[in-house]
């Protein structure tokens, strides 16, 4: 992220996650981490096979998607994962 951006992206990050808590969408795990940088974030979304992804449904979502490109340094690296262990407690 750009540096001048870093306290709306964290107010953002923070607005997503209150509304996805009153949402609560189901069939996804969503996370974000903000790296020691204070820039760089790694977003996390796992969708259960079967399931629609249902975050383009929440409004701020859509909204956080749309001022991405206002706020990013260059563009994103998204990466499919395998899971091979993972943990819930």
């Amino acid at each position: 992220m750009k540096p001048e951006k870093a306290a709306e992206v964290e107010a953002a990050v923070k607005s997503l996650f209150a509304a996805l808590d009153q949402a609560r969408p189901q069939g996804i795990r969503y996370a974000s981490y903000r790296l020691e940088d204070g820039v760089t974030y790694v977003v996390l979304l796992q969708v259960e096979e079967g399931i629609e992804n249902p975050l383009p449904k929440v409004p701020e979502f859509l909204e956080f998607q749309q001022n991405l490109r206002g706020w990013l340094a260059e563009p994103p690296a998204p990466e499919q994962l395998t899971v091979i262990g993972d943990y819930q407690s």
